[in-house]
């Protein structure tokens, strides 16, 4: 596929910096809002996973739109100006009813951006992908200033001040997303075969499982730490600090990883954060009295999101072509983050409440290892 010129770095950049910065409101601090609402360790987890369920479903849906009209860049227009709207609508009542109804009308919206988006700065890097992480970074920066501030935020104002916080920064999403151009990706014509093709390969099958496993095992992680580290007298500002650590060493991972994929190859990365996420999960299952221990755990952020998150999106990348592309990234966001993020959240909440919370990060510890010895076995590059 030839490159556009020229790459809207920043348009691109901005994009990515106010998503994630959303995200990092969203991810460290709703949780925490809803406990504030009265819901229990079920209802959290049940709420949490419906923004992960939808990415089982809509980012297919967007993607195979986008691939088959090759208006990418509309299709991203569309869902952020209505997750701005549908989001809105949180302000209206505050019954779990009425949340669960606005969390899965809105994300399914939410959920559809980002993958395209990654399709059209992916065309617009062409050959150049693998600077794909310089641009990838500015997002891993929104979500440390905004996991940050919010925390210091809320050691002066109550916590009812997350979904307003949430609904300016999705406003300048949908501002954002008018500023990069649109048909940028290119209408496939002729036929390249199934897509069934790709999927029937084993090392295909056996990378969409370990995408499930990863985050299926980051469940307990994104469901609870906030609370998890509440519990055992950690202030506000403190988690908003390691939240923010964690991206910081993220983005040190984006600023070389252009460098270690040619250099280590796909595999030997994998296998490597797979079991550094591994000792991640034991640490704050067993160690989380010890600061110092915590902060060690997040800067292994840089593997268990860093390193995997850019390996994979390189593998999806180059296994899903043409006028596939769009739905590969579409399926690494619906088996990953949609399907392994709802079933981790969803059984995290169970698990928390019922075995409690040493032994949920224990189970997220093993199904971690799980997907290290698969990729051992069946990933080849």
């Amino acid at each position: 596929m030839e490159k556009v010129e020229p790459v809207p770095y920043w348009r691109l950049s901005a994009f990515y910096l106010v998503y994630f910065s959303a995200l990092g409101v969203l991810v460290p601090y709703w949780g925490l809002y809803l406990q504030s609402l009265g819901f229990d360790a079920r209802q959290i987890g049940e709420l949490i996973a419906i923004i992960m369920a939808t990415k089982i479903v809509a980012p297919y849906i967007w993607g195979w739109i986008g691939d088959h009209t090759g208006k990418g860049m509309w299709i991203v227009r569309l869902a952020s100006v209505l997750s701005f709207v549908i989001f809105a609508l949180i302000f209206v009542e505050q019954s779990y009813g009425w949340l669960a109804f606005v969390m899965v009308s809105f994300s399914f919206f939410w959920n559809a951006a980002l993958p395209q988006f990654e399709a059209t700065t992916m065309n617009f890097l062409g050959a150049d992908e693998h600077n794909y992480s310089k641009i990838r970074v500015w997002g891993s920066l929104g979500f440390v200033a905004a996991v940050a501030i919010m925390g210091l935020m809320l050691e002066h104002h109550a916590i009812s001040m997350v979904p307003v916080v949430l609904l300016v920064l999705y406003a300048a999403l949908m501002l954002s997303s008018f500023l990069v151009p649109v048909d940028t990706q290119p209408l496939h014509k002729h036929q390249q075969g199934s897509i069934l093709l790709v999927l029937k390969q084993p090392q295909v099958i056996a990378l969409l499982v370990i995408c499930f496993l990863v985050q299926f095992s980051h469940g307990p992680y994104y469901t609870f730490y906030s609370i998890y580290l509440q519990e055992h007298d950690y202030q506000s500002s403190m988690i908003g600090a390691l939240w923010a650590l964690g991206v910081i060493a993220e983005v040190v991972v984006f600023l070389y990883i252009h460098r270690w994929l040619p250099k280590y190859g796909h595999r030997d990365l994998l296998i490597v954060a797979l079991l550094l996420t591994t000792a991640r999960w034991l640490l704050i299952a067993y160690m989380v009295q010890y600061p110092s221990v915590m902060v060690f755990a997040q800067l292994l952020h840089a593997a268990s999101f860093g390193v995997f998150h850019a390996v994979a999106i390189s593998l999806f990348h180059q296994t899903f072509v043409g006028k596939h592309q769009g739905r590969g990234q579409a399926l690494y966001a619906s088996v990953s983050f949609g399907a392994g993020g709802a079933a981790g959240s969803l059984l995290s909440g169970l698990s928390w409440q019922g075995l409690g919370s040493t032994q949920t990060f224990l189970i997220a510890a093993a199904i971690v290892f799980m997907a290290a010895l698969l990729t051992r076995r069946y990933i080849k590059s």
